[in-house]
């Protein structure tokens, strides 16, 4: 059986750095709100433990929670910016 608290070791150090900048993003957009970690939670739905888990941009952190609190800050938008398709892919 696969250990969950490993099964992140081989993950490349810029995804790791990438997540992080991003929590702090996040963080740094619920700041500027003037939201507590209590109210965003309740915002998202979600324990204070799973949101700080956004905030600190670890790997297990939901797509769809983050998707949710950039809508929450106005930016749902910016999840188009991710993976963008290649000019010479016509499938789209």
């Amino acid at each position: 059986m696969l250990n969950k608290a490993h099964s992140f070791d081989g993950m490349p150090l810029e995804v790791l750095s990438s997540l992080q900048l991003l929590g702090q993003r996040i963080r740094a957009n619920r700041i500027a709100q003037g939201w507590t970690v209590k109210g965003m939670a309740a915002r998202l739905f979600c324990s204070q433990n799973t949101y700080r888990s956004i905030e600190m941009g670890k790997p297990t952190s939901s797509i769809g929670s983050i998707a949710n609190a950039l809508w929450l800050f106005g930016q749902p938008h910016s999840l188009d910016l991710l993976a963008p398709v290649p000019m010479n892919f016509g499938g789209m």
